[in-house]
């Protein structure tokens, strides 16, 4: 399974983050939790995505897709904003046929919260971080 390198936002450590683990990722140093976000495809999306302990933000993507590059920026800061409550799994659709059909992608970017592997809210477009971030913080809030 992947990792990604990750600067702690608290003191600057960067730390390895595994794709798909169980807990929340915690600086080595200081012990802060770390913003977490992961790809997945086909095969991983079961082991990063539905298996996570956290609630996860989906981000149904493509590469040419200019609206899907301009709120990766904006998930990028909610995903930091929001780190240990939230992972961000971003999922190319060109890559990812099986799940692009799964779930029914006909427009990107689409953005979906998973709860314990279930999709509990979905919306489709580009918006501003305090518009995702009111969103992803609505939809922690609704019981599931």
């Amino acid at each position: 399974m992947s990792t990604s390198t990750v600067s702690c936002t608290n003191c600057g450590t960067k730390n390895r983050v595994p794709a798909a683990s169980v807990g929340v990722p915690r600086c080595g140093r200081c012990h802060q939790a770390l913003p977490w976000i992961a790809e997945a495809s086909d095969d991983t999306f079961t082991n990063v995505a539905e298996k996570a302990d956290l609630p996860v933000l989906v981000d149904f993507w493509a590469d040419w897709c200019g609206p899907c590059r301009v709120v990766t920026p904006a998930l990028e800061q909610v995903t930091q904003e929001l780190a240990g409550r939230v992972k961000l799994v971003k999922v190319d659709v060109d890559r990812s046929p099986a799940l692009s059909q799964r779930f029914t992608i006909t427009a990107v970017p689409m953005l979906m919260m998973l709860n314990e592997g279930r999709v509990v809210a979905q919306r489709a477009g580009a918006a501003p971080a305090p518009q995702l971030r009111q969103w992803v913080e609505d939809t922690l809030r609704t019981p599931s």
